[in-house]
């Protein structure tokens, strides 16, 4: 590999630790924030929904920025948009406000993320699902840090707040170093062209953007209420936590080995249906038996690890180029992120309604278990890329 690419690959890794952690780090900090804002369990999730919907509202003129700006720029601003957001929403008072602030930390995710598979398909198009794998791994370590550090974080600084501010001082820290490793970069703009509008027509694409939505429900529901609801069963706010950043340092290895191995051999269904069977059975297993709490976390993260950079290659698969790759994700990051969206808050909502988390976790059972059916038919036939003409014009 060239000095060129493994810097570029640097560079996708420490800007995707950023794109997590004002979101998974606040999970385990959900107590605490309904406690100190006197808020409900619904209106706390609209912390975990409002970036989600950012997400897959701002990921369709993704590619309208870079071609503005440039790939170097578009993602250095995301960045610095949620480290300027992301602190003021550390300090503002009263529930409406840091609400609001929301907003802008979850535009910046959203536009960043729809970012990074174009960059993969322009340089690395000879090993796409080991690039995806390099940045998600990059996603799935700033996840696992921020949810193990949060609530020690809180205990240090004496509130929810304070665990906000590291995360986004880390954040601007990470644009300064996206800029240097990408520096040769500089002078680069993207195409003056306009990208290929989104293929609304596809029915492959629809089936994409129903397994990354599938897959962000149960992702963004489990970070949102999982500790909460182990919590509510007894455990500390440190052990419920504890939990959570299990589950999501379980994904590392997994988010680099299985892309790896599916670069190589195997079909990208068999892979998927596997994943997605170990995902449901491993939920089912954290409700019934919660004696191996650490165990199934484990399991879950690392399916879900593995799941998300496959199937985030999946348009690198499909497109012909980067533009009908960047048309591709942009539906299905925008009509899957607007799915998974609806989990914190809903799941939050169920809570409220019922008393009781049960209702709420087996929901998240059942959208695994949807996801398995989802994957079926994605067989090798369906995952190439089109030659007739107008298939996404």
């Amino acid at each position: 590999m060239t000095t060129g690419r493994a810097s570029v690959l640097a560079a996708l890794f420490l800007g995707a630790l950023a794109l997590r952690p004002q979101l998974v780090g606040i999970g385990p900090l959900f107590p605490e924030v309904q406690r100190d804002l006197a808020t409900s369990h619904a209106v706390v999730g609209l912390l975990g929904t409002i970036p989600v919907l950012c997400m897959g509202l701002f990921a369709p003129p993704a590619a309208y920025l870079m071609g503005w700006i440039g790939s170097r720029a578009a993602v250095a601003g995301c960045l610095g948009l949620i480290a300027l957001f992301g602190t003021a929403r550390a300090l503002a008072p009263g529930a409406a406000l840091v609400i609001a602030l929301t907003v802008p930390v979850g535009i910046g995710m959203g536009v960043a993320g729809a970012l990074l598979p174009v960059a993969v398909k322009e340089r690395f198009s000879d090993r796409p699902a080991f690039a995806t794998g390099v940045y998600t791994s990059g996603i799935q370590l700033g996840s696992a840090l921020s949810a193990a550090a949060a609530v020690p974080l809180a205990g240090i600084a004496g509130g929810w707040r304070g665990p906000l501010l590291v995360f986004s001082a880390v954040t601007g820290g990470l644009v300064a170093a996206w800029l240097g490793l990408t520096r040769r970069q500089g002078r680069e703009r993207g195409s003056a062209r306009r990208p290929l509008k989104l293929p609304w027509g596809s029915g492959v694409a629809w089936l994409l953007a129903l397994l990354f939505g599938l897959m962000g429900v149960v992702y963004y529901g489990i970070n949102s209420w999982l500790p909460d609801s182990y919590v509510e069963r007894g455990w500390s706010e440190g052990s419920a936590g504890a939990l959570l950043a299990v589950l999501n340092t379980a994904g590392l290895p997994a988010s680099l080995l299985v892309p790896w191995l599916a670069d190589r051999r195997g079909s990208r269904r068999t892979y998927l249906v596997v994943l997605a069977a170990l995902l449901a059975v491993s939920l089912a297993a954290l409700v019934l038996i919660p004696a191996g709490s650490y165990a199934w976390a484990a399991l879950v993260g690392f399916a879900i690890g593995a799941l998300f950079p496959l199937v985030l290659t999946l348009p690198l698969d499909v497109g012909r180029n980067a533009a009908e790759v960047g048309a591709i994700a942009g539906l299905m990051l925008g009509a899957g992120y607007v799915l998974a969206a609806l989990a914190p808050f809903a799941l939050g909502a169920a809570r409220d309604a019922t008393g009781s988390f049960t209702t709420s976790l087996w929901t998240i059972v059942g959208a695994a278990l949807v996801l398995l059916v989802v994957a079926l038919p994605l067989t090798a036939e369906r995952l190439r890329p089109r030659t007739e003409a107008g298939f996404l014009d």
